[in-house]
């Protein structure tokens, strides 16, 4: 038996009295946090919630978010983490797709969340995160969190789950471009979380961690509060990434172990306040990790300059809790590379046939091992194409080095990396499709300095349009997540096409 939970209740054993959050000028023990996560777990026992069910959370980099996510856990629910920018028709499909019973969401999102539910055909139940626990609900007739967790007794018999059962869904997009949701096990994200801690990390509790990467991402989940808290560390949160503030909260709390995306790295580098905090950083920073996308090489170089610190690159995907591949502080790396294979698991470079290629041969990513997933909730066909022949099929390209390190030549076909995020197309043409002006539509990515790519759409009016190429981008705006609508909107007569009809994206770049 295992619960991911035991994470929090064997740290609050060993280091009760020890700050497990930082917020502000708030702090958490580990004792409090896992108190207030008891008295959620006992709220939503009292509402029906239990083993098997699932619910799903909908909040920034918070202390809400690991309450909710262990409070759930203890009651041997499965946690399903929403994508915080995504709007009302989105939420409601993720809640259905995932039967939630129901949503707990942080106040800012408080009308997406409500229009959502009301949406929904399974969750029925929304509980909204004041700033002010003690704070009136911003929609009538809508329960807060203070109110379900007044009263509650801080203490909870945690549900003994079985290593295999769902500890947690996270939405990825496919081919296709409709959400999938990945069923993590207790073991996968455990196991994962130790792992990167113990071997790769090396981490201990006198590390302080930065919270800046989304916690409802694989990444922050796994590498930055699991692990953070499985040690029995700091974790300082940011609620949204800006250079400047997080310099200052990292100065400021003495911050050990920064984990980012590229992006991040290069707004760190860049920032006005750097030259203010960079002497105070170098003191305690031991460690930056980096992954989402791949680092530039002249990036990692003068980051490592400027701050004195090493960052090790690593390479996963939701489906694999996420960590798949990483450089190690016992060896040395290899700049560029995504690193090794982590124990216990295998990569392999495959052709088309599933057959293995020598090293410096592209092909696809394949990988198998304790970290990848037991499939996609409710679609055992897309299950069965990822994971053909035992192995999960990445759709990534990249080749394997005469030692074994791994190096990521290309993305899934069409896929748009934006700033960590993946975008995909077909999912934004759907929505573009809507529009009473637009008749067809590509969308592409196109480079951008700062986000690695940024998403453009393609556009044949129709011959009675009105919509200006601006008016386009504020209406997509207003349809789907922030991190998803073109920013750019280029109207043409026409579309290249192939024989058979399909548009050729190729030469639309």
């Amino acid at each position: 038996m295992l619960n991911l939970a035991t994470l929090l209740e064997s740290s609050v054993k060993s280091v009760p009295n020890k700050d497990a959050l930082i917020m502000g000028d708030s702090r958490l023990t580990y004792a409090q946090l896992n108190g207030a996560a008891n008295q959620l777990a006992n709220a939503l026992t009292e509402a029906g919630i239990g083993r098997g069910d699932r619910v799903a959370i909908m909040l920034p980099n918070v202390p809400y978010f690991p309450l909710c996510y262990y409070g759930i856990l203890k009651t041997g629910a499965t946690v399903v983490p929403l994508n915080v920018l995504l709007k009302g028709r989105e939420v409601a499909y993720h809640l259905d797709d995932s039967a939630a019973k129901l949503l707990i969401a942080f106040e800012m999102f408080a009308e997406d969340a409500a229009r959502g539910v009301e949406a929904s055909e399974h969750c029925d139940q929304l509980w909204l995160c004041t700033a002010d626990p003690a704070a009136a609900s911003p929609l009538d007739g809508v329960k807060t969190l203070g109110q379900a967790l007044h009263g509650k007794a801080p203490t909870f018999d945690m549900a003994q789950t079985m290593a295999d059962n769902t500890a947690v869904i996270l939405y990825t997009s496919g081919t296709t471009g409709q959400p999938k949701g990945a069923e993590l096990t207790h073991f996968n994200m455990f196991f994962n979380a130790l792992y990167s801690a113990d071997r790769l990390m090396q981490g201990g509790r006198d590390d302080v961690l930065m919270a800046v990467l989304p916690l409802f991402h694989s990444f922050g989940q796994t590498c930055v509060m699991n692990l953070g808290l499985y040690i029995g560390g700091t974790i300082t949160m940011l609620p949204r990434f800006e250079p400047d503030k997080a310099l200052a909260i990292m100065a400021r709390d003495g911050v050990t172990v920064f984990a980012g995306v590229p992006t991040m790295y290069w707004a760190l580098l860049n920032s006005p306040a750097k030259d203010q905090f960079i002497e105070t950083i170098s003191k305690t920073l031991r460690l930056c990790v980096s992954g989402g996308s791949a680092i530039a090489v002249e990036l990692m170089r003068q980051f490592e300059a400027a701050f004195g610190v090493t960052i090790l690159e690593g390479y996963g995907l939701s489906e694999t809790s996420p960590v798949a591949t990483f450089n190690t502080s016992a060896e040395e790396r290899k700049a560029g590379s995504i690193g090794k294979a982590i124990w216990g698991t295998d990569v392999r470079i495959v052709d088309e046939n599933d057959d293995p290629l020598p090293a410096n041969e592209r092909g696809e990513i394949v990988i198998r091992g304790h970290n990848v997933m037991k499939g996609y909730l409710g679609r055992p066909d897309a299950t069965a194409e990822a994971m053909r022949n035992d192995w999960f099929h990445t759709g990534d390209i990249g080749y394997a080095d005469e030692d074994g390190f791994i190096f990521i030549v290309d993305r899934k076909k069409d896929m748009i990396l934006r700033g960590g995020f993946n975008v995909y197309p077909r999912e934004i043409e759907e929505v573009l499709m809507t529009h009473p002006d637009v008749s067809l539509v590509a969308v592409l990515g196109v480079p951008d300095d700062k986000l690695g790519e940024e998403v453009k759409a393609i556009v044949v009016p129709t011959p009675q349009a009105t919509v200006t190429e601006d008016e386009l981008i504020q209406w997509a705006k207003e349809q789907m997540a922030a991190y998803k609508y073109p920013r750019y909107v280029e109207f043409r007569d026409e579309m290249p096409m192939t024989a058979t009809g399909k548009i050729l994206k190729r030469e639309l770049g």
